[in-house]
């Protein structure tokens, strides 16, 4: 379905798009898409996203009613956090740029597809952004070489097993179609579906933080060093929209548990 907003806040909804010449051109530049459902902003207007607004993503109490803004200034797409408690990463379709938007903050929108993902409650969102004319150019993920995806992270490594904490909390997001919504297991489910005790998979999953907030990855800790109580969720954002785990990876989750059980039952005997 295709969303066309107009400045008197209203939406048009039809299932072409629109072709229009000079202004209406502009304005038909940036497109929204999420859950398969195409939003068109108009260049003189905001539109808005959260649980309210001309994007409504879901009745989820802890969504802000009106959380991100789009809006065209000086002949620039923007992104606004008009919120006051949630974050979003915003990051490339490569994976090779990425941003932590929080309240109040803002972004440009330069590249020709941007995904932007963002945790409410225990729900992870993600939509895109295309834009017809991008102000840069972005190289196809083919050319971008062999190790996107790979355990090596820039100056990070990490063992299978920590990966594996990565993938099995990202797992309903690797596994989900295109844009949309997915929960994000508990601890307690993750481990459960590693194989591991409660306590193994949180020791591995302080470990992965731990790595990357000493890389700079924002939002894995709290002030004073304290592990920020989101973290999974935040971690989850950064790793999939970096492409630090892609569906490929999914196949860890069972050589894990196979692992466990081939552990367990050694022990048992």
């Amino acid at each position: 379905m295709d969303h066309t907003a107009h400045t008197d806040g209203t939406a048009h909804t039809d299932g072409a798009a629109h072709a229009d010449g000079g202004s209406g051109a502009a304005a038909h530049d940036l497109v929204v898409e999420f859950c398969g459902e195409l939003f068109r902003p108009d260049t003189e207007d905001v539109f808005s996203i959260g649980r309210e607004g001309d994007l409504e993503v879901d009745d989820n109490p802890y969504l802000h009613r009106r959380f991100l803004e789009i809006s065209r200034v000086d002949g620039i797409w923007w992104l606004a956090n008009v919120g006051s408690l949630l974050s979003a990463t915003v990051a490339d379709v490569g994976g090779g740029l990425q941003a932590w938007v929080v309240p109040g903050a803002r972004i440009p929108l330069v590249f020709g597809h941007t995904n932007v993902i963002f945790t409410a409650g225990s729900t992870t969102y993600e939509f895109s952004v295309h834009l017809r004319t991008p102000a840069f150019r972005q190289r196809p993920a083919e050319d971008a070489g062999d190790d996107i995806g790979e355990t090596t992270i820039g100056p990070i490594t990490f063992t299978d097993s920590q990966k594996a904490v990565i993938v099995a909390l990202a797992e309903p997001m690797l596994r989900r179609d295109g844009t949309g919504l997915s929960s994000i297991p508990t601890s307690a489910a993750a481990a459960k579906r590693l194989g591991w005790a409660l306590t193994k998979f949180n020791r591995k999953l302080d470990n992965v933080c731990d790595k990357l907030d000493r890389v700079g990855v924002v939002g894995l800790r709290a002030g004073g060093g304290k592990l920020a109580t989101n973290r999974r969720a935040r971690l989850v954002e950064h790793a999939v929209s970096s492409h630090l785990v892609t569906p490929a990876d999914l196949a860890l989750l069972d050589s894990q548990a196979e692992a466990g059980r081939a552990q367990h039952g050694t022990e048992g005997d």
